[in-house]
């Protein structure tokens, strides 16, 4: 600690030892870890309540428009209040997606970093290595090592049980409904209007899967590891 000026204060000595002790390092870094540990766990637990509010809003939405239709007989009027009931939860089902996209990136970000940590701990004591079951290098290899670490697990189970698959089917049958209904509306017989919104909710949850990858090779495309898996892997 030291003045504006840069000189030490009264009683402090002149510099710091430059030899930090490896307890003292292993206590920040122990720090620095467990914070990671709760920031991550506030992200998920803050972003399954999301995904659970909107299934809430679209189930007690969907019961509405149907008690609505049975009111109506399922007039013109009906199909009206149906359109613009499933728009807003398409906005909330889309604002949803973007989080959850966003905490896929951020999740990724926390098992990095603390791959790196445990990077440091093996650097502080070789002998723990052995001991550590998820990964101590901060590349792709080892985050998929750490997300899985008992054997292999193929990424077409990993993505396909994802949040964000889930999040992508759900507003995929929200926008297939909602424009099958506009077409219905605008004069289109019922299997027109059927195979118009399938067609749409398909190229919805096609363009989304596409830009969540994009997104999650930028992610790597623009990180740099400093304790990258070795060839062969470890």
């Amino acid at each position: 600690m030291s003045t504006q000026d840069g000189s030490p204060l009264p009683g402090m000595p002149e510099s710091l030892p430059e030899i930090v002790p490896a307890s003292v390092r292993a206590q920040l870094l122990a720090t620095e870890h467990w914070s990671l540990l709760a920031s991550r766990s506030t992200t998920q637990a803050e972003v399954l309540t999301r995904i659970s509010m909107f299934l809430t809003f679209t189930s007690a939405s969907l019961v509405s428009v149907a008690l609505v239709g049975q009111a109506t007989k399922f007039s013109d009027m009906f199909i009206l209040l149906a359109v613009i009931v499933l728009g807003i939860d398409v906005l909330i089902g889309f604002l949803t997606q973007v989080r959850v996209l966003n905490v896929g990136t951020e999740d990724l970000m926390y098992v990095v970093a603390m791959n790196r940590l445990r990077a440091a701990y093996v650097e502080l004591d070789p002998g723990v290595a052995p001991y550590l079951m998820a990964a101590y290098h901060d590349d792709e290899a080892g985050a998929d090592r750490t997300y899985f670490f008992l054997g292999r697990r193929s990424t077409l189970s990993h993505v396909a049980g994802s949040s964000m698959v889930f999040i992508n089917t759900a507003n995929m049958a929200l926008i297939a409904i909602l424009l099958g209904l506009l077409a219905s509306l605008l004069g289109a017989n019922t299997i027109t209007a059927i195979i118009f919104g399938a067609v749409c909710g398909l190229a919805y949850f096609t363009a989304s899967s596409i830009h969540g990858y994009r997104q999650y090779r930028a992610a790597w495309q623009g990180f740099t590891p400093i304790s990258p898996t070795p060839p062969g892997g470890s």
